[in-house]
């Protein structure tokens, strides 16, 4: 759980520069009380080490996080494709002005269908959804 955690809230930091990093700080413990514990996850391991992870919660991919030291290694791209092999329908939704994720979740065949403000940050969101 606290790897998870510290993959979670780095990789947030670092994808998410247009929010401020006390936020995700201050959602830590959300993370790990009310998040985590209601999603089946998954994770990466390599040399004995979490790399990557990801939450499934019903058809909702929730969360796809890789440590910032181990990004493009195609560690995002397994964890996807594991989670594809779970559901034939996946969505999820991911902050807008995060072109390299919006970019990366199209390259794996996820389609975009709508846009909504988040709810904790009001930051605008795009919706997307992959069939298999």
């Amino acid at each position: 759980m606290e790897k998870v955690l510290d993959i979670w809230l780095r990789a947030s930091v670092q994808a998410h520069g247009f929010i401020d990093a006390a936020f995700w700080h201050a959602q830590r413990d959300s993370m790990r009380t009310l998040y985590l514990p209601v999603a089946t996850t998954y994770v990466f391991e390599r040399d004995g080490a979490v790399a990557g992870f990801y939450s499934l919660h019903g058809d909702v991919l929730a969360a796809l996080f890789v440590d910032p030291d181990s990004q493009a290694g195609g560690i995002g791209s397994l964890l996807l494709a594991d989670a594809k092999t779970r559901r034939s329908v996946l969505e999820l939704s991911v902050y807008s002005a995060n072109q390299a994720a919006r970019r990366f979740y199209a390259r794996h065949g996820f389609v975009a269908f709508g846009e909504r403000p988040d709810e904790h940050t009001g930051h605008p969101e795009t919706l997307m959804r992959w069939q298999a």
